[in-house]
């Protein structure tokens, strides 16, 4: 199974007609934590329990970033949802707008349930990274777990109308092709018999009748950032209006396969002995910009192919240019400590970006090991190096 396949059963606890669902707080402990806070196996509702967690679910013009917070375990979210707020935490915006306006024939900027739900299955397949097993009675097993029913559509491939030929389609080449309903038979196929979700409810409502508006999901895109976001800074600032700077370090590294995060740590703590804080509003500006790390990527090529090298002032204006998100003077100053090797003033950039693309891995699997082992190792070492 896929990483993320393992870490949907490992967080998921409801299980509905043979397939198997997460709550809105098991979702926030997937994006947040190493593991479940407590594994109680699989809950298996009826369709009386199930209607009524859908009754209460609210509509979208009710949305807020405290969402997922008050329904907590009412609300059922299925494996292809998982991926697709995966992808909302991850992505810039824009990919979404374009997304919209390919099934906007009419220009009102509006989806209806089974359009959204195509445009989930095309992120799902470009997200969902499937691993080839022979046990084909065990995938068949796990795929009903999963999504509901036994033969799922290859993750990224498309048969080319004429000539019964396979070949690999990306997310946005099959956007950019058409919306006809040729181009999405195969995934139109597969919608159809989807179960009813407390998504789909917030969306479309309970009868699934309504028409989504691209303004009312960006509020929705933008509420489910911000919420993880509190969730995370939340969890470290214990209840002050800021967190510390090497608390904001050990966030952007928790997430990441970096081996030596003492080393990164010890930078922050030697080169900024007056502790300032970091405040919400920095911590978020920084995460918007994580998520267009792509655009960024390119504007500091430009700068290596003029054999500039990466002040302060080059790193600010490149994120602006990129991506419209302002950082705060000592927002970026605490980035180039934790990532100024010889301490030059200058950033690392190539180990940076190598770092930061690793974290916007998470809720794909690669999640650190408990940071108390960590403290413990870090610990050890400063022991044995005084000895």
């Amino acid at each position: 199974m896929s990483s993320y396949e393992n870490r949907f059963r490992l967080f998921s606890s409801i299980e509905y007609d043979g397939q198997l669902f997460m709550t809105p707080l098991n979702f926030i402990e997937s994006v947040t934590l190493n593991e479940p806070k407590s594994q109680k196996g699989w809950r298996s509702l009826t369709k009386k329990e199930l209607d009524k967690i859908l009754s209460d679910t609210p509509p979208i013009c009710k949305g807020s970033s405290n969402l997922f917070r008050n329904l907590r375990e009412r609300g059922v979210i299925s494996y292809t949802e998982y991926l697709f707020l995966i992808c909302i935490l991850t992505k810039p915006h824009a990919g979404f707008r374009i997304a919209f306006n390919m099934f906007d024939a009419d220009g009102n900027e509006m989806v209806d349930k089974r359009e959204f739900l195509v445009l989930e299955e095309i992120f799902r397949k470009k997200k969902e990274k499937k691993e080839v097993t022979e046990d084909s009675d065990g995938c068949d097993e796990q795929t009903l777990q999963l999504y509901g029913h036994r033969k799922p559509l290859q993750p990224a491939q498309v048969v080319v109308k004429g000539t019964g030929h396979v070949e690999d389609r990306g997310m946005w080449d099959a956007l950019r092709r058409s919306t006809s309903q040729v181009l999405f038979s195969d995934l139109t196929e597969s919608v159809d018999d989807k179960a009813e979700t407390t998504l789909l409810v917030h969306f479309f409502g309970k009868k699934g009748k309504a028409e989504l508006k691209f303004e009312d999901f960006y509020k929705f895109m933008d509420n489910l950032q911000t919420e993880m976001l509190e969730v995370e800074f939340l969890a470290f600032s214990k209840g002050m209006p800021t967190i510390s700077e090497e608390d904001f370090a050990r966030i952007l590294l928790r997430y990441t396969n970096v081996d030596d995060v003492s080393g990164y740590l010890e930078n922050i703590r030697s080169t900024m002995p007056d502790e300032k804080g970091i405040t919400f509003e920095e911590f978020r500006s920084f995460f918007q910009f994580l998520n267009n790390l792509e655009d960024f990527t390119i504007a500091m090529q430009m700068y290596n192919f003029a054999n500039r090298s990466i002040g302060q002032e080059e790193f600010t204006r490149a994120v602006y240019v990129a991506t419209g998100v302002t950082l705060t003077r000592h927002l970026v100053n605490i980035v180039f400590k934790i990532f100024d090797e010889d301490h030059d003033d200058k950033l690392s950039y190539k180990e940076f970006l190598g770092v930061m693309k690793d974290r916007l891995q998470r809720g794909e699997g690669r999640f650190r090991a408990e940071e108390k082992f960590v403290s413990f190792k870090t610990c050890l070492k400063k022991e044995l190096s005084h000895k």
